[in-house]
């Protein structure tokens, strides 16, 4: 019974990620890589993402420290990050990753700040 509630719990929460556009087709085409042969495939993939994420963020906060900035470096590690998202199927990722390299095209320190602090507030709530 338990065992059943969990999946329903699972099953609901991955629909509102979804709903929220947290997640996109990708997402979907991941899924299908799964198999008996790899069970916590999703899972495996899902955890890197967020290391990488991790890293990412890191390395983007750095640059955006020093002075002066370097637009192309940061447009690196920004194009990087949506790879990386767009990979996983992380569409609200991968949109805020756009608006971010927008903001570094046009040399916008301050997008920058908006950009991460939007960010990191999607990726808390995804743990709420």
């Amino acid at each position: 019974m338990q065992r059943n509630e969990m999946h329903r719990q699972i099953a609901n929460l991955r629909k509102s990620l979804f709903d929220q556009g947290y997640l996109d087709e990708q997402f979907v085409q991941l899924e299908e890589l799964q198999d008996n042969s790899n069970p916590n495939f999703v899972e495996e993939v899902v955890t890197l993402f967020y290391r990488d994420s991790a890293r990412f963020l890191y390395s983007i906060d750095q640059a955006l420290e020093k002075r002066p900035m370097d637009f192309s470096k940061l447009d690196s590690l920004m194009h990087q990050f949506k790879s990386s998202s767009t990979s996983i199927g992380a569409k609200k990722v991968k949109t805020e990753c756009t608006h971010f390299r927008s903001h570094c095209n046009a040399r916008n320190a301050e997008g920058y700040h908006i950009f991460l602090t939007s960010y990191i507030l999607s990726i808390c709530l995804l743990f709420i």
